[in-house]
């Protein structure tokens, strides 16, 4: 894994610098140009072309060289613009990763045992102790219902986009929602890129629907991080975070209840 991450971090590199000019806020780039610079470079070609550009959009870091040349700030992500095509874009730094300190609510488990002892990954896994446990619901103050996972679709100007899953909630006034949800689990970080892309989806699949953009994130000793986001003038921002952790009838206390009940009185 190594081995490729560096293959990927030279490729991406060459790409980058092949048209950046100091103060370029968007670098554009196809992907063919991934096989040319692999051979200009004289690495061994991909076979999965798409992973570099995938690895570096969701799942690892981009080279410092290229986060060097990103103003206070900011930071490069690369979006789609299309089929096949790609921009690097500098926009406002949103760093999604659990704040240490927040208190965390404990919710009796309710996934059932044979999902746990089958589920094949971390995401899977994650995914459907939200779904089980009615943690969207929860979270959110709105009744959701899961509409599909794994929806693959496309949307104007970026191509195809892939969500984790898609609820569907009600409130009491009878207002209808649509609740994109990104999951990760293991080494995979979330994203600003995902989020914009979940926003776009939901603007052109479901634009009469109040758009209410999640993610879900595992932490140590099996606490749940589930961020909402929401557009602003300068980008996509994190508006509320919170932290779960799904436990056994036993480990929650009257005296927990109990101040559970004194926060509801608060709000």
């Amino acid at each position: 894994m190594a081995r490729i991450q560096n293959r990927y971090t030279q490729i991406i590199e060459k790409i980058f610098f092949r048209r950046y000019q100091p103060g370029n806020t968007e670098v554009a780039f196809d992907r063919s140009e991934i096989n040319e610079v692999t051979a200009e470079l004289g690495l061994k070609q991909i076979s999965n072309v798409g992973d570099a550009v995938y690895s570096f959009r969701f799942r690892i870091d981009l080279p410092q060289s290229i986060k060097a040349t990103a103003p206070a700030g900011l930071e490069w992500v690369i979006r789609q613009a299309g089929i096949s095509r790609y921009r690097f874009v500098l926009t406002k730094f949103v760093n999604i990763l659990p704040k240490e300190g927040l208190v965390v609510t404990k919710i009796p488990e309710a996934t059932p045992g044979v999902i746990t002892k089958y589920a094949l990954d971390d995401e899977q896994a994650l995914l459907a102790k939200l779904r089980y446990n009615r943690l969207i619901d929860i979270f959110t103050g709105i009744t959701c219902y899961s509409l599909q996972n794994h929806l693959r679709t496309t949307a104007p100007n970026l191509g195809q986009v892939e969500t984790d899953e898609v609820y569907i909630g009600i409130d009491s006034r009878g207002a209808h929602y649509v609740l994109p949800v990104q999951a990760k689990g293991g080494r995979d970080r979330l994203g600003v890129v995902q989020i914009e892309q979940d926003m776009a989806m939901c603007e052109s699949k479901f634009p009469k629907l109040i758009c209410r953009p999640i993610a879900a994130q595992f932490m140590e000793g099996n606490v749940i991080a589930l961020f909402q986001f929401e557009q602003t003038e300068e980008g996509v921002g994190i508006s509320e975070e919170k932290h779960y952790k799904l436990v056994t009838p036993d480990e929650l206390s009257p005296e927990e209840l109990a101040r559970y009940v004194q926060r509801a009185l608060q709000v």
